[in-house]
């Protein structure tokens, strides 16, 4: 079998146990779209925004923050399923074979990516429906990149934790530790202009942060770093995320 082939089938394997989980599709999309709805709404008629083009309500500003809170939620808990893989020795099987456990890594990652691509192309179908969100080309495209290099990053970092933990009751609560301060100090639900010096430095140091501020300068315009600056980052949070993934997968133990 070849390095391709492998990829390929890893990556089949992956797609076809999301597609054959229909609750698992839909319970992906109730919890983004009640954040929406009743948060959204509910602080919505309280919030009043600055600093946003005109036309903008509350909901339609964390639009783009939830679509990163669907990735963070969906891609970090990808890597409880390295856990589950090495109980039932389906993972044994896979690392008995000749392929290298970076082609096995790249597999899961490109089958969790493909898995959380759907999703978000269906919130963005419900957003434009429901929720006023206006897609160009431009916007629609440039956000699915975004998200993708998001997803690449965040799901390297869910089966590096996997790698290294024996129980998803461990797994659950390390990545609490870790998806909770990436969600809420990304800016997600608030404005980042006018922050206290102090949250603002850790919104900034935050990779999240900059996949949230260029969804929302492509989708509505609103964004506060620039999108060269938050490609850059996103990018760069995609290159050390998978290079501390491949090395956590190779000293894996089974």
């Amino acid at each position: 079998m070849s390095e391709f082939s492998g990829l390929y089938a890893l990556w089949y394997r992956e797609f076809k146990v999301f597609t054959r989980e229909t609750s698992r599709v839909i319970s992906s999309l109730v919890q983004p779209l009640m954040w929406l709805v009743i948060f959204g709404t509910g602080l919505g008629s309280v919030i009043s925004l600055t600093g946003v083009p005109a036309g903008v309500n509350y909901q339609q500003f964390i639009y783009p923050g939830i679509l990163c809170m669907t990735v963070l939620f969906g891609s970090l808990f990808f890597g409880l399923y390295i856990i589950m893989d090495k109980r039932v020795d389906l993972l044994k099987e896979v690392l008995v074979s000749p392929l290298s456990r970076t082609t096995i890594f790249f597999g899961k990652v490109l089958g969790g990516a493909t898995d959380g691509t759907v999703q978000i192309i269906l919130l963005m179908i419900l957003g434009s429906l429901f929720f006023g969100i206006h897609f160009t080309l431009f916007s629609a495209i440039m956000s699915l990149v975004i998200v993708a290099l998001l997803m690449v990053a965040i799901i390297s970092l869910g089966l590096t934790i996997g790698s290294l933990m024996d129980s998803p009751e461990g797994f659950g609560l390390i990545s609490s530790f870790v998806i909770f301060p990436l969600f809420f100090l990304s800016g997600a639900l608030f404005p980042i202009k006018n922050l206290p010096a102090w949250l603002y430095s850790f919104v900034v140091v935050n990779p999240v942060s900059y996949a949230v501020d260029g969804l929302r300068t492509v989708i509505l315009g609103a964004g506060t770093f620039g999108l060269l600056t938050d490609l850059a980052v996103i990018v760069a949070f995609d290159i050390i995320m998978i290079l501390i993934g491949t090395w956590a997968f190779k000293r894996m133990k089974i």
